[in-house]
């Protein structure tokens, strides 16, 4: 059996399960067909969490989320025309089918499995002051707290770097002598580390105007204080693939109002539901974004990225939400800390056996 046909589900297979077996095959891709391999619909980790953002429940079939007008070609041709199609049509996948419609091969970019060194810059945000894990913070900076075996930052990159990123950029203040002295260029590491340094507080956007160059690439900024098990390479692709000047990666929130609420039209009342429970779309930290971003965040001066973002909104340029359904922690308080060290084992430990 070829590795394309791994990736093969019928249209009532469930999204959880597509949506594992997208991960678990690395391919980032799946072909929905009928029992007869004809191709249905194709489905790709961004449709899933397209759906998901929909409010659309896991345990539907993924006939309600794949894409039902996929890109394919026919037979009959050589694989060195199929694979200039797919530089022409920018794909990663391309189903090859029959006359008939059915499916009889699925080409990918690269070879399942396969990780190249990308090109795309990683600018990870380590200058805040960590006031609220003080005494810890005192002698050296957050992302330089130890969970697990290793600092905050050195989880960071190692993830990066497990899915191809290796050219990274620290925006460095407070104690940044603890950060650069460990790290250095990052060749220990495998991977390219450069510094840059605020003199003043710049916040979690204004510090890009720092950067030497724009990038040449779509890159991604990350607040240097949480730990996450996202895979980049998937939020890369639903950032191109949604044509966005700047992609945020959103976390589902639940909270409980403590008290009865109550609906009312002028003065009657409609109805009373005691204690709900409420959810929304947080802020994670995590971006991909746009070179032209760059033109939006003024030298030298404050800017947080919700103000970023809502600069952008306002010149109707388009911006994507980008939902994460794996784990996340943003390590703000001691309770954190201590949740992250009692995480970090189940979440992060196969990853550092792969590192050693």
């Amino acid at each position: 059996m070829g590795k394309w046909q791994e990736v093969l589900v019928e249209s009532s297979t469930s999204i959880l399960e597509v949506m594992r077996l997208i991960d678990k095959t690395t391919m980032q891709f799946a072909a929905v067909v009928d029992n007869d391999y004809i191709l249905l619909g194709s489905v790709t980790d961004g449709d899933i969490r397209r759906g998901i953002l929909k409010g659309v429940p896991l345990d539907r079939p993924i006939a309600e989320v794949m894409n039902r007008t996929p890109i394919y070609l026919r037979t009959g041709k050589s694989h060195v025309y199929y694979r200039r199609q797919m530089d022409r049509l920018k794909v990663k996948q391309l189903p090859i089918i029959s006359e008939e419609c059915k499916l009889v091969e699925i080409l990918f970019a690269e070879e399942p499995g396969q990780r190249l060194s990308k090109e795309n810059l990683v600018v990870l945000m380590a200058g805040g002051l960590g006031t609220r894990l003080r005494p810890l913070t005192e002698s050296i900076p957050k992302p330089m707290l130890n969970v697990g075996s290793k600092p905050i930052l050195e989880t960071i990159i190692e993830s990066f770097r497990s899915h191809g990123f290796t050219k990274f950029i620290l925006s460095v203040n407070y104690k940044k002598e603890v950060i650069k002295d460990y790290f250095q260029d990052g060749s220990h590491l495998g991977v390219s580390i450069e510094y840059i340094e605020e003199t003043k507080r710049l916040g979690t956007a204004g510090a890009l105007s720092l950067l030497p160059e724009y990038p040449k690439a779509p890159f991604f900024v990350m607040n240097g204080d949480l730990l996450t098990t996202i895979n980049f390479e998937q939020l890369l692709n639903f950032h191109m693939e949604t044509n966005s000047v700047a992609t945020m990666c959103v976390r589902e929130y639940e909270y409980e109002i403590p008290y009865g609420v109550v609906e009312t039209e002028k003065d009657q009342l409609l109805s009373i539901q005691e204690k709900p429970i409420k959810s929304c779309f947080v802020n994670t930290g995590v971006y991909a974004m746009n070179p032209e971003i760059l033109d939006y965040i003024p030298s030298n001066t404050f800017l947080d990225m919700p103000d970023l973002f809502e600069s952008v909104m306002s010149n109707k340029e388009k911006t994507s939400a980008f939902p994460l359904r794996e784990y996340w922690l943003d390590i703000g308080q001691m309770a954190d800390y201590e949740k992250a060290n009692g995480d970090y084992q189940r979440n992060f430990g196969k990853e550092e056996m792969n590192v050693n």
